[in-house]
């Protein structure tokens, strides 16, 4: 996993509440087994008419918005069913942060599993983000993990909360395979005594 320490980017206002993982991903696209090939899938509903023609009116559609890896949406973001596809999808497409009121706690846990920083900011807030962006051509923010700060070019800055050991995990790009790799010599020693054991029952 890629570490996350700090992130300049262009944010994208998806000023939606309750936008369930069926909308991030749609369920015709689980079928894959891997990790990748998920961008095409992103807000596919949205993206695209009935047709397969591009909606014009969707914010991500919007060239204003192209390239924008900050995406600053409402409260409880990623609710529904607990697919790991959805962050898969938005990390894929080139978010590397969510900015939120609230998330819907599997989705959460699953964004730092794999780099993918949500950042929760109350509701006043966010609104006077999504007013900065949509009145700004390119507005960018800097998400800095270490300080826990969230600041634009000028004079906006604001903290976050994150949890101790997902910070550090994020910091140091560790994954559940990575934390478990730290152990390497723990495990090996325990698997040589337990053979050394069982060869002289």
């Amino acid at each position: 996993m890629n570490k996350f320490y700090r992130h300049t980017g262009k944010c994208a206002p998806l000023f939606e509440e309750n936008i369930d993982t069926d909308q991030i991903v749609p369920k015709k696209f689980l079928l894959e087994t891997g990790r990748t090939g998920y961008a095409k899938a992103l807000f596919y509903d949205w993206r695209y008419a009935s047709d397969g023609t591009i909606n014009q009116e969707f914010v991500l559609n919007d060239p204003k918005y192209a390239d924008s890896t900050i995406l600053v949406t409402g409260s409880n973001f990623g609710c529904g069913s607990s697919r790991e596809h959805a962050p898969w999808a938005l990390l894929e497409y080139g978010f590397r942060v969510i900015i939120a009121p609230a998330f819907a706690d599997i989705f959460y846990n699953n964004c730092f599993k794999i780099g993918l920083l949500p950042v929760v900011v109350d509701q006043t807030e966010i609104s006077k983000i999504v007013t900065n962006i949509e009145n700004n051509d390119g507005y960018y923010l800097t998400v800095d993990l270490f300080e826990q700060t969230v600041t634009n070019r000028g004079d906006y800055a604001l903290q976050f909360d994150i949890d101790d050991f997902r910070k550090k995990c994020l910091l140091n790009g560790f994954d559940d395979i990575d934390l478990t790799l730290l152990h390497e010599k723990k495990i090996a020693d325990f698997e040589n005594k337990r053979v050394s054991y069982f060869n002289n029952q």
